[in-house]
């Protein structure tokens, strides 16, 4: 049985066959203390995590955290680069590289 099927000459896929994408780079969503959350480029160097092409997860409604992270179903605001200590990270979550941006 073939996953594809032609079209006028055009070969298509199911859609449940294509791999979602993978994270594979450094963007991540960031949540730090006090319920800040962000997504960005992440590099960390001395006690410092930075994050480049940031944007702020301000909101999202009817989904949970993991659902938010899948789909980009979320409020997102772009914003300056974030700087902050370490120590402020709660976890993070690894996103493909447009992860917000695309």
């Amino acid at each position: 049985m073939s996953n594809t099927i032609s079209v006028n000459g055009v070969d298509y896929i199911r859609a449940d066959s294509v791999p979602a994408a993978k994270p594979n780079g450094s963007r991540a969503v960031v949540v730090v203390d006090r319920g800040w959350i962000f997504a960005g480029d992440v590099t960390r160097e001395n006690g410092r995590i930075k994050l480049s092409r940031a944007v702020h997860v301000f909101r999202w409604e009817s989904i949970g955290f993991a659902k938010m992270v899948e789909t980009e179903q979320a409020d997102l605001r772009p914003i300056a680069d974030v700087d902050m200590p370490a120590g402020a990270e709660i976890f993070c979550v690894p996103v493909p590289d447009n992860w917000g941006i695309g």
